[in-house]
């Protein structure tokens, strides 16, 4: 018989609503240690089950659910999973995300796929103490070649992880360029930022790119380049790129040379490249702002929210009028409303009349859970700024 924890009296845990996870302050009492990373039920004040999860003293979130019934993390459960998530993303191509966390039944892991490559990150202490076999049911079920494990987030050391990264093979997996939506990239998946690429987006390279034909365009936060080198080949007259990062600028320039595409890349802080240029007139038609999450708590909402807002308005500014400003935040404690309300405010503060021409989501393979908001975390629009 599992061992179960059980809600305080009083708690108003998002999980009787639905949400899959439960917190320490949530619980009458926590579980010992030697029960860290393995499945326990969790019950509600009077006694009725809420489902089996993951447990671990260690985090905050103490318990991660996986079904409302009860399961047992086996090779079998594994395996349906997995196979499961794989099939709700057919037809989507050789280069998407295959895993997404709660949203697949899979809590703390992500996969994306690179064609004969999976780069695989493990956010919690449960599927660590399985990776092994999570390797080998991939290469089971997608024929991989390589599995490469991204051990290296933040957020493992909230649940007692040490940070590393290795491949299945036990061999470096070395660089190489790989063919994404029309243009080849040059992939480090082993070593480069977040999982080797940013496969969220992709939708948005062509949605953004079929207003730059003609036009001048500024891809701020470039990192490899993508929206402008689509913009590049639409048929744009002048393409920018900025990043902080100095070997982002690099590869976004080779990635520039290798598709035959004309586009300059700068490394700069985006904040301080609009400050400099504050007092000369709107040179842009085109202008796309992917900033890293500024809200990485919930902590931080404040003053990223006032960040968002000064990078809109500057952006807004910069803009000649009717041209077209795409802005994004990958931060899930900012929800649509909060960034509706950002974007007014710039508006009023630069002086423009600013009409949604479309609203911009992540894509169907980082499906959303629909009882947990963490699950959603990309969002933007694209907006005419007159």
């Amino acid at each position: 018989m599992l061992l179960s924890l059980k809600l305080k009296p009083n708690a108003k845990g998002r999980v009787l609503d639905g949400h899959p996870w439960v917190f320490a302050n949530e619980v009458e009492a926590l579980l010992p240690s030697e029960h860290d990373g393995e499945v326990v039920e969790c019950r509600d004040r009077v006694g009725r089950l809420l489902g089996t999860g993951l447990y671990n003293s260690k985090s905050q979130i103490v318990w991660r659910r996986l079904a409302r019934e009860r399961v047992t993390l086996d090779e079998a459960y594994l395996r349906a999973a997995l196979a499961a998530a794989i099939a709700r993303r057919n037809g989507l191509g050789a280069f998407k995300r295959l895993v997404w966390s709660e949203s697949d039944g899979l809590p703390g892991v992500v996969a994306d796929q690179f064609a004969d490559t999976i780069v695989l990150q493990i956010q919690t202490l449960a599927m660590d103490k399985r990776a092994a076999l999570l390797g080998d049911l991939l290469t089971e079920l997608t024929g991989a070649a390589e599995i490469i494990f991204r051990n290296d987030s933040n957020l493992r050391r909230l649940e007692g992880l040490p940070m590393e990264t290795h491949t299945r093979s036990g061999r470096p997996w070395a660089p190489r360029w790989a063919t994404i939506d029309g243009f080849d990239y040059w992939l480090d998946l082993q070593n480069g930022q977040k999982t080797g690429f940013y496969l969220d987006q992709r939708l948005q390279h062509s949605a953004v790119a079929k207003y730059a034909a003609g036009k001048r365009v500024l891809d701020a936060f470039c990192n490899q380049g993508s929206f402008a080198l689509h913009a590049a080949r639409a048929g744009a007259v002048q393409v920018l790129g900025l990043d902080s990062a100095n070997d982002a600028v690099s590869q976004a320039q080779k990635n520039a040379a290798r598709n035959g595409v004309t586009a300059e890349f700068l490394s700069a802080n985006v904040f301080d490249w609009f400050t400099a240029q504050r007092d000369a007139a709107p040179a842009w038609d085109v202008i796309v702002l992917d900033p890293p999450p500024f809200a990485k708590s919930k902590s931080a909402l404040e003053n990223a929210l006032r960040g968002y807002k000064e990078l809109n308005l500057r952006a807004m500014k910069a803009l000649t009028p009717g041209g077209v400003l795409a802005t994004y935040t990958c931060s899930h404690h900012m929800q649509d409303a909060e960034l509706r309300q950002v974007l007014a405010q710039a508006a009023n503060d630069a002086k423009r009349r600013v009409h949604v021409l479309e609203w911009c989501h992540q894509p169907p393979d980082h499906p959303v859970l629909a009882t947990m908001p963490e699950s959603e975390y990309l969002r933007g629009y694209i907006l005419r700024v007159e």
